[in-house]
């Protein structure tokens, strides 16, 4: 009985665990962007510049926005459930942009639990047995082109 009960309170202690997982990964911005589905979905009206990348002069400024998107990565890898959250952050990106007149967003930086991460090539994203998340922050303009 009580090797029973030592081994469903293990079996209790390693699901948790693995639930619990939540594992902070660097992927690359060029790479999730040149999947299908990203080529489809984004429309190539805003141009973005992640980092301190650079860009046209800045003739408006509208202002920060930042996104937190989160994604069911039940059965999924971490890069590929990670590439499908970086579209849906991407894609919150360039709806704000048009909706406020702008043409590009620029300084783009990952925000995963508010610790801010520049790169110019690469977006972090958390990813656990059930979700993987991606938080970006950019700053919407309208640049010269």
């Amino acid at each position: 009985m009580k090797t029973i009960v030592l081994a469903i309170l293990l079996s209790m202690l390693m699901i948790s665990s693995a639930v619990a997982r939540d594992s902070l990964g660097n992927y690359s911005v060029k790479e999730a962007l040149a999947q299908k589905a990203a080529q489809t979905k984004l429309s190539g009206d805003v141009s973005f510049y992640f980092g301190k990348s650079k860009h046209g002069k800045v003739i408006k400024n509208y202002g920060t926005v930042n996104t937190n998107k989160k994604t069911n990565s039940f059965n999924k890898s971490d890069k590929e459930a990670c590439q499908w959250v970086f579209l849906s952050a991407m894609i919150a990106l360039e709806e704000s942009a048009v909706s406020q007149g702008g043409n590009a967003v620029i300084n783009i930086k990952s925000n995963y639990k508010s610790k801010l991460h520049s790169s110019n090539s690469s977006f972090q994203c958390g990813a656990g047995a059930l979700m993987a998340g991606v938080a970006l922050e950019g700053t919407i303009v309208k640049i010269k082109k």
